[in-house]
C-alpha cells in the first residue's frame, strides 16, 4: 500500500472489487549499444503492449525487439496467452547485464515501469538464458544472468503477485545443471518462492530457443480457461503449442532426478508432444514448494490490499476494524467456494483478526492498520500468515 492515494469517501462507500488478474505477462528484452536509435542512451526504455503477436510483426517499433525476446512473445500467443507488455531497455552489451546492482543502475527506468504496470502477473527474460557460463576448476558453475534473475525474483518478491519463469542456461545439464541450481536456489532463499524453472530448451524444426515464453503463455492460458480462479491448476501435464521436440530427450529416470531437485521437466510424449511435467517453485521450503501454493497466496495478499485502499486515511479505531474483519473475511469466503482455501466447511481453515491486539498503539501511530489473515490454499498442508498492512510499503 503506497502512502498518496487520495481517497473519495461517500456516505456508502462502494468496496466490491473485480478478482485480480494472473494471466498478464511480461517479456523483458534488451538493445544493445551498435542498435540503439539516433540520442538514446544508457536505460532508454520501449513499451509495447500487445493483444496478439501481429501486434509486434507490425509494430513500427518491432526493429528494436531483439530475435529471442520475439520468439518468446510468439510463443506466448501461439500458448494461449492473452495480454502481453514488451519491454526493451537499452543497455552497452551484455556483459553489462553480469553486473549487480541494475534495479537500480542502468535498469533502473525499466524496474520502475514494472512497478507501475502493477497488473503484469507473469515476467520472462530469455535473453538470460543466452549468457554465458564458465565451470571452474573446483567445479563450481557461475551463470552470468545470475545477478539479474535474482534482482527480478527481489521485484517479484516486492510486488507480490508477480511471478518469474527462467529458463536454465543454455549448454547447462545434467550434474552441472544440478550444481548450479543448487548453488542458486541458496543464494536467496526468502525469494526463491516467487519463480520456477524449466527445463531443457525447445525445437520448433531447427529453431531452438529457451521455454520461457511458451510456458508463460501456458500459465496465462490454464487461468483464462479455468476463470476467475485459475491459479489453483498449474500447468503441469499440458502440452505446448508450436513446438516440435526437446533440445535434450530424456527417459523417466532422468525426468525423475530433474524433478527431485526442484526443476520443471519437459518431457517429449508419442502423440501428445512436449509436455510441461512439473509444477515446483525454486523454493526449498516445504510450504512454498509448488507454483500454485505461491501463487495463490500471493494473489490473495494482493486481492486483499486492492479491497481495502479504502480504509487509508480512516479512523484507525474499533469501527473500522470491525468492518475490515468483515470484510476481508466475506472476500476469503468467496475465494473459498472457489476452491482456492482448503477447508469441508468456510472458516474451517482460514481465520482474519482485526483488532486492537494488532494494532496497539505504536502501528497506529505509525499511519497503519494491520489485519492478520491466516489461511490454508488447496494442496498444502499448513496454514499460512498473511500480514496485511494498509498505509505501509507492500503486504
Amino acid at each position: 500500500m503506497r502512502p498518496g492515494i487520495l481517497v473519495q469517501h461517500r456516505t456508502s462507500t462502494p468496496r466490491s472489487r473485480e478478482l485480480v488478474r494472473c494471466d498478464i505477462g511480461a517479456v523483458l528484452g534488451f538493445l544493445p549499444e551498435d542498435r540503439w536509435p539516433p540520442e538514446a542512451t544508457a536505460g532508454d526504455l520501449v513499451d509495447l503492449p500487445l493483444e496478439r503477436w501481429e501486434d509486434l510483426a507490425e509494430h513500427p517499433l518491432r526493429h528494436l525487439v531483439d530475435t529471442h525476446t520475439r520468439r518468446a512473445v510468439r510463443s506466448f500467443f501461439e500458448n494461449g496467452g492473452e495480454l502481453l507488455h514488451v519491454m526493451v531497455a537499452c543497455i552497452h552489451d551484455e556483459a553489462e547485464l553480469a553486473g549487480g546492482g541494475l534495479a537500480e543502475g542502468v535498469l533502473a527506468p525499466l524496474f520502475e515501469r514494472l512497478r507501475i504496470e502493477e497488473e503484469i502477473a507473469l515476467l520472462c527474460v530469455p535473453a538470460l538464458g543466452y549468457l554465458r557460463c564458465d565451470i571452474a576448476r573446483t567445479g563450481v558453475v557461475r551463470w552470468a544472468g545470475e545477478s539479474l534473475a535474482l534482482e527480478l525474483l527481489t521485484h517479484c518478491r516486492s510486488l507480490n503477485n508477480r511471478f518469474l519463469i527462467l529458463d536454465a542456461p543454455r549448454g547447462l545439464h545434467g550434474e552441472l545443471l544440478f550444481r548450479w541450481f543448487a548453488a542458486f536456489q541458496q543464494v536467496d532463499p526468502e525469494t526463491a518462492s516467487w519463480g520456477a524453472l524449466y527445463y531443457p530448451w525447445l525445437h520448433r524444426g531447427d529453431d531452438l530457443f529457451p521455454p520461457s515464453g511458451a510456458v508463460m503463455g501456458t500459465y496465462a492460458r490454464m487461468e483464462r480457461e479455468r476463470q476467475p480462479t485459475g491459479i489453483a491448476w498449474p500447468p503441469a501435464n499440458v502440452a505446448l503449442r508450436g513446438v516440435t521436440h526437446t533440445e535434450v530427450e530424456m527417459d523417466w529416470s532422468e525426468v525423475g532426478a530433474v524433478g527431485d531437485v526442484g526443476i520443471n521437466p519437459l518431457l517429449s510424449q508419442p502423440g501428445r508432444g512436449v509436455v510441461i511435467w512439473g509444477a515446483r517453485t525454486m523454493s526449498r521450503d516445504p510450504n512454498w514448494a509448488f507454483v500454485n501454493s505461491r501463487r495463490i497466496v500471493s494473489m490473495i495478499g494482493e486481492q486483499l490490499r486492492r479491497d481495502n485502499e479504502w480504509a487509508i486515511f480512516e479512523p484507525n479505531e474499533t469501527g473500522l476494524w470491525k468492518v475490515v474483519e468483515r470484510d476481508v473475511g466475506a472476500r476469503l469466503e468467496q475465494l473459498w467456494q472457489a476452491g482456492l482455501l482448503s477447508g469441508t466447511r468456510a472458516g474451517e481453515e482460514f481465520s482474519v483478526e482485526c483488532s486492537g491486539a494488532t494494532n496497539p498503539l505504536a502501528i497506529r501511530d505509525a499511519g497503519e492498520l494491520h489485519v492478520h489473515v491466516r489461511l490454508r490454499p488447496v494442496g498444502t498442508t499448513e496454514q499460512i500468515l498473511i500480514d496485511l498492512r494498509l498505509g505501509s510499503q507492500g503486504t
